[in-house]
């Protein structure tokens, strides 16, 4: 992975290879930020410095065998543990490991891509991939090995916040004295999701989200878009480089969500003393309770980000706002029903409501609630 391929993020860029050029190298380190901003291949990138001795901020200038591996991620002394689940193929005790061709695929294919995807790549989209004590276990084996070129080890750990509790204790010790010339890299978007001792242990990188005009750039570099579409859709992308390619290709979950969401809003807008649109909002409970977990907590989470849109509009924030429905379906008249005296609430319920599908609840009394609840926020007048 070369860094002139990485959108943006060119102070990151420096500073990582910088740290690498002068022998200060942190053992443990935490990329956060969207999947969409490029933590991921920045942090291969890194590791392929790192490993193949490259030099001049770039991955070259090392040995040509070794940045050779980095193509196809054969590199010996490059680690990953990423969210599995059991599949037809894996039947019990899943690690990464099994799952490293999905994986190369997965990373050559768009290195940009979400949890959500991956997920849809190996065909557990209807479960909860996690990082658990069995990855712990060959994490803690793979890396008790030595080295085979002699230098560093490097273990990425994407999307860190899916370790379960027993995992993250498991590593702790060996995040916090690694073996010598052993570097981690854990990737998250969630760091409160991540528990404070390992957090503790890592020297932390924030990535921003993705200028608008380095989006535009790499659309016009990387697609057969024009200029026009690409500054439009790197508007909408709101600094996430994965939504823009979704929305060239009009792919992606975000056309299903609006569907839905469309239809929750205007069953809740109706149900307020209406028996037949309660039983409207019932039936959608038990069509969302039908769809896998993540996809369930997608959905919550596209919900939050559409209200908000919403109220960007509603207090002429205009230039905030980067959503625009692929349907009929009027965001302008929606905004006014959207504002100070209801945002907060309707964001906590569903947050709640995420958090409780999360923890296995019964998805189906958990929608439900929601949508009663949301048929009253709806209808809260401004003050």
């Amino acid at each position: 992975m070369q860094f002139s391929d990485i959108i943006g993020q060119e102070f990151i860029k420096k500073h990582l290879t910088a740290c690498v050029d002068g022998n200060r190298v942190a053992h443990a380190q935490l990329f956060l930020g969207k999947s969409g901003s490029g933590v991921l291949p920045m942090a291969i990138a890194f590791a392929q410095y790192l490993i193949c001795s490259n030099t001049n901020g770039e991955n070259a200038g090392g040995p040509v065998a070794c940045n050779a591996k980095f193509k196809h991620l054969s590199h010996p002394d490059l680690h990953f543990a990423f969210p599995v689940a059991t599949t037809e193929n894996v039947k019990k005790h899943p690690v990464s490991t099994h799952f490293l061709k999905e994986w190369g695929a997965f990373v050559a294919k768009n290195p940009y891509a979400s949890l959500y995807e991956w997920h849809q790549h190996i065909g557990i989209e209807k479960k909860q991939g996690q990082i658990g004590v069995d990855e712990a276990l060959d994490v803690v084996k793979k890396l008790s090995l030595k080295s085979y070129e002699g230098g560093y080890k490097v273990m990425i750990i994407w999307m860190a916040e899916k370790m379960n509790t027993a995992a993250a204790n498991k590593l702790l010790k060996l995040i916090e004295e690694p073996p010598n010339r052993t570097v981690f890299i854990l990737v998250a978007e969630d760091e409160d999701r991540i528990i404070d001792t390992i957090k503790s242990r890592c020297q932390l990188l924030q990535f921003p989200a993705l200028g608008e005009t380095a989006i535009e750039e790499a659309l016009l570099a990387n697609t057969d878009c024009n200029k026009a579409l690409a500054k439009k859709t790197a508007h909408q992308a709101n600094g996430d480089y994965n939504k823009a390619v979704q929305l060239l290709g009009h792919e992606g979950e975000d056309e299903e969500f609006e569907t839905w969401f469309i239809a929750w809003v205007r069953a809740a807008f109706k149900a307020k003393g209406n028996k037949k649109a309660i039983l409207e909002l019932i039936s959608w409970s038990e069509q969302i309770a039908g769809k896998g977990r993540e996809t369930q907590k997608n959905f919550l989470d596209y919900c939050v980000d559409f209200f908000r849109q919403a109220l960007m509009l509603n207090y002429k924030a205009d230039s905030l706002v980067y959503l625009q429905p692929q349907t009929k379906f009027d965001l302008a008249k929606f905004a006014p029903f959207v504002h100070g005296n209801n945002i907060e609430a309707i964001v906590t319920e569903l947050q709640d409501a995420a958090y409780h599908i999360e923890r296995n609840g019964n998805a189906k009394i958990i929608l439900t609630d929601l949508s009663i609840k949301l048929t009253r926020l709806l209808h809260r007048k401004t003050a």
